[in-house]
């Protein structure tokens, strides 16, 4: 068993260190908000530390899970400066691949590993130790990590150098964007027709339409019902990483750009911390 950092614990680091520590790993945590890492502490027998020096000292690996990229470069920094030579940094957090690289280039000169690995599958996914890990990285500093990452990961795939892991959480955000403004349409559609949403979704969720977005939130949309789990604020910020990217690979987003105006929308409606599935609100009301 490896010596382990988690450097924060939130809605997906909180649960995401627990299959951690249940693997059997010695866990030190760190949060910014110090009273998430005592109460994590109290729940599964580890140790809060108080600074992130301390969290990280003498570990094998550090996994964070923060906010966006200013918030990466602020816990990293002190971070590999504290961590020992030969040890693997894992950054969970879903930022740009231009932070994923500045934090590779910070650790080689600390001659740390570094693993961009982006994560999907939600609340429950991290709760569940169901998530979808994409990664970028060295083969050596991936090959080192996946093993680690599968106390929670139920599908890790490295897809290629540094930063890789990132655009591909990009792309996934791009289409989840997308396959719910189908369906907010949809549902719409069927209710302004006088239809059973459930039954419609019963008789097309077997067929081409069929996707995880139908199967797990068509009838909660339809209820209008929205606390599931990854927030609007959350998406847009995701969304917005995947617009900047596009500006400089000239990849055309033009659905994408409309689809994070109509979340915008949700915001205006106060729907900031409602879900993704949310969207559906602009056509209901």
């Amino acid at each position: 068993m490896a010596k382990l950092a988690f450097l924060g614990l939130g809605v997906m680091g909180f649960p995401m260190a627990g299959h951690l520590s249940r693997a059997g790993h010695t866990l030190s945590v760190w949060n910014r908000t110090a009273s998430k890492a005592e109460k994590w502490a109290q729940t599964h027998n580890g140790l809060a530390c108080p600074s992130v020096e301390d969290a990280v000292a003498d570990c094998d690996f550090v996994m964070l899970c923060v906010g966006n990229d200013e918030d990466v470069m602020a816990v990293a920094s002190p971070a590999l400066a504290a961590m020992r030579a030969g040890s693997v940094l894992v950054d969970h957090t879903t930022a740009s691949a231009k932070c994923a690289r500045a934090c590779a280039e910070m650790a080689s000169t600390y001659d740390i590993g570094f693993v961009d690995a982006p994560i999907s599958g939600g609340e429950a996914g991290a709760v569940n130790g169901q998530l979808t890990i994409m990664c970028g990285g060295t083969e050596t500093a991936y090959a080192s990590a996946e093993p680690i990452m599968k106390a929670y990961g139920k599908a890790i795939k490295r897809m290629g150098p540094v930063g890789a892991g990132q655009l591909t959480k990009m792309v996934n955000q791009i289409c989840i964007a997308g396959t719910l403004q189908g369906l907010s349409e949809a549902i719409n559609f069927a209710k302004k027709a006088g239809l059973d949403v459930d039954a419609v979704v019963q008789a097309i969720g077997k067929g081409a339409a069929q996707s995880w977005q139908m199967d797990n939130r068509a009838s909660t949309m339809g209820r209008g019902e929205f606390d599931f789990g990854f927030a609007v604020d959350w998406m847009r910020k995701d969304l917005n990483i995947a617009i900047e990217e596009a500006q400089a690979n000239g990849a055309d987003l033009t659905l994408t750009r409309m689809v994070d105006g109509y979340y915008q929308d949700i915001q205006n409606m106060g729907g900031n911390r409602w879900d993704t599935s949310s969207l559906i609100k602009r056509l209901s009301d």
